[in-house]
């Protein structure tokens, strides 16, 4: 037996991946950020692409792409009291949905998965909408999840934002 198909006879369950999904949007909600960032792997990637077609963040600018290194140093920011962006801290409701794990496994061990959101957030009198596509590469690490890459793909990619602190 090759290796992918032996991959792909231990793929995980449709439900243990969502309970893995929504527990990351439970912790962004929270405001657990380090904890967040503990569901990537060393060289998991944050991307928010500028185009609906992005295929690399090489391609054009993105409104975020974070490498553990950068988020770290954006957590921190965030947690600084004097981050004007932030003060006072945004509060966020993150839904997740229509969630599809692809059958077949990507290389190495990982497994795509597809699902939709709407995130909700609420700062002094305004509140923000953001809806959009998820594409994450998950690798089972232990018992569980790691994220390789979380690619947060905006219905309004290509418009003009005002500052954004919150992840998506």
């Amino acid at each position: 037996m090759n290796s992918i198909a032996a991959v792909a006879q231990h793929a995980p369950e449709l439900r243990e991946v969502e309970q893995f999904l929504y527990r990351e949007a439970r912790l962004l909600d929270e405001r657990r950020f380090e904890e967040w960032s503990e569901l990537f792997t060393e060289d998991g990637v944050y991307w928010v692409p500028t185009l609906h077609d992005q295929s690399s963040p090489d391609e054009a600018v993105s409104i975020f792409y974070d490498t553990r290194d950068t988020m770290h140093a954006r957590i921190k920011r965030l947690a600084h009291p004097d981050v004007h962006i932030q003060a006072p801290p945004s509060h966020t409701t993150h839904l997740v949905t229509n969630i599809e794990l692809d059958p077949d496994p990507l290389p190495a061990g990982e497994w795509r998965v597809y699902a939709c959101f709407v995130l909700a957030e609420f700062r002094r009198t305004e509140p923000r909408w953001y809806a959009g596509r998820y594409e994450f590469h998950l690798l089972r690490q232990g018992g569980d999840f790691k994220m390789r890459m979380k690619k947060a793909t905006l219905v309004d990619c290509s418009g003009s934002f005002t500052a954004m602190a919150v992840y998506i």
